[in-house]
């Protein structure tokens, strides 16, 4: 889903310790995702991340029978610190990309993505690249989103990015954006909120083949667990119950 930079920034607290058992003696896994990105990661009014990416992780390291933590990271940094050894996984919704294939590795996907104009209900928005000429859309930055809407629309429309997509939603419902290019699963989450009551998708989504997986470093065989986990928690059922705990309909 996203389309993470790999620029180096710092790592946000720590987040909750995931109580399982260990797959064979010293197995522990640190898994870093962003807090910010709500319904798949963020962090609730106790302090502890929370959403579809930590639901997963938990669930994926309950079936590894592994020791697992899980921290938060700034969504600029969060690729330089899995090849710095900060932590052994990312699982916070991250597109595999070509361009990120030649820096880490990732497991099978374990939902897919798609993109989606998001505007006010009152005002008509034409999605064509003609329609949103010389209008002022907002994505967030370093995200699948904010490259479709640099690349296909940046020479017509006004692109504005944010360092969040929470900031993005807030300048959206400020009235300081005509339109939002956004993944729409996050988007389908914030619009069922009270800020984006007055919403709602706009035009066809755009179905560009995004694939979620989780991110490892090169060769590192955790992969291979990781995958097998992931299966088994697809098979068994669990995945589907996480699932409709978000959603009224598969992501995966």
């Amino acid at each position: 889903m996203k389309f993470k930079s790999t620029l180096v920034g710092a790592a946000l607290a720590a987040g909750l310790t995931l109580a399982a058992g260990i797959a064979q003696a010293g197995d522990k896994i640190r898994i870093a995702t962003e807090g910010a990105y709500a319904p798949f990661n963020m962090v609730d009014a106790s302090g502890e991340l929370v959403g579809f990416d930590v639901d997963i992780a938990r669930a994926i390291c309950d079936e590894m029978k592994a020791d697992c933590e899980i921290v938060a990271q700034d969504w600029d940094g969060i690729i330089p610190g899995l090849r710095a050894r900060k932590y052994d996984a990312i699982i916070a919704s991250m597109s595999i990309t070509e361009e990120r294939l030649r820096v880490v590795d990732f497991s099978e996907p374990y939902y897919s993505n798609v993109l989606a104009f998001v505007a006010p209900k009152d005002k008509s928005l034409n999605t064509s690249k003609d329609g949103l000429k010389g209008l002022t859309i907002g994505a967030q930055r370093a995200t699948i989103a904010g490259q479709q809407l640099e690349d296909v629309y940046g020479e017509v429309v006004n692109v504005k990015l944010y360092d969040t997509q929470d900031n993005a939603y807030l300048d959206l419902a400020a009235g300081r954006l005509d339109g939002l290019l956004s993944d729409k699963f996050p988007a389908y989450d914030w619009l069922q909120s009270k800020d984006g009551q007055g919403f709602e998708f706009k035009g066809a989504d755009i179905d560009i083949n995004d694939k979620i997986g989780i991110a490892v470093r090169k060769g590192d065989k955790l992969r291979e667990k990781l995958d097998k986990a992931l299966m088994a928690i697809v098979k068994d059922g669990t995945y589907d119950v996480i699932n409709a705990k978000y959603f009224p309909f598969s992501i995966y």
